[in-house]
């Protein structure tokens, strides 16, 4: 049975508006962590001069393949592996970056190795676009993100709504740029960077 996300459904609209205008002069864009694969052929679909490449662990391939041969986009490809602990990701050359609700799910060790991933394979003058729900000055903007945060942590200890200011350390350190912060519906945002030019 073809894999189904209702939060990829909620988010899917207010992302790609947000997307139309950050990837209109972009080409090749590496999706991280497509999970079910409903996001990968929305926005393909509704931007067809990008290249979407896909990707997930090797658990979650069959089930993106379902949405894609589904969708018969010429501009989506199949998913590769990658895995944030690797430090030889199989892809590289992109000029923007997406991911949607992971760094909260990963442990912060993997999250640092996530960014270094990032920094691996993203061009100069790419952008770097991470949609979910962040804490600003160690403060939760929300009594939803507040909950969501305690439910993530009785899963696992490890995980949790990241802070902005930590993430950004991070983003900085491969030589990325904050260049939009935007406020999305149910309490959660878009944060853009921008890899220097060399």
């Amino acid at each position: 049975m073809k894999p189904y996300a209702e939060s990829c459904d909620i988010n899917k609209e207010p992302i790609l508006e947000v997307l139309r205008k950050l990837f209109a002069d972009r080409r090749h864009v590496l999706e991280i962590a497509s999970g079910t694969g409903q996001h990968a052929v929305h926005f393909a679909g509704a931007l067809p001069h990008l290249t979407w490449q896909t990707s997930e662990l090797p658990q979650n391939h069959a089930g993106i393949r379902m949405w894609l041969d589904e969708a018969s986009l010429p501009n989506v490809l199949s998913p590769v592996h990658i895995d944030a602990n690797d430090t030889n990701w199989p892809v590289s050359g992109f000029d923007a970056i997406f991911n949607a609700n992971t760094v909260h799910i990963l442990s912060w060790p993997e999250v640092e190795k996530l960014f270094a991933g990032i920094g691996r394979v993203l061009e100069d003058g790419g952008l770097l676009c991470l949609y979910g729900p962040f804490n600003y000055g160690g403060e939760f903007t929300s009594e939803s993100n507040a909950r969501f945060d305690l439910w993530l942590k009785a899963r696992d200890p490890l995980s949790g709504v990241r802070n902005f200011e930590d993430l950004d350390a991070l983003a900085r350190k491969q030589g990325m740029t904050l260049l939009e912060d935007f406020e999305m519906p149910i309490n959660n945002r878009t944060l853009v960077w921008q890899r220097s030019r060399t």
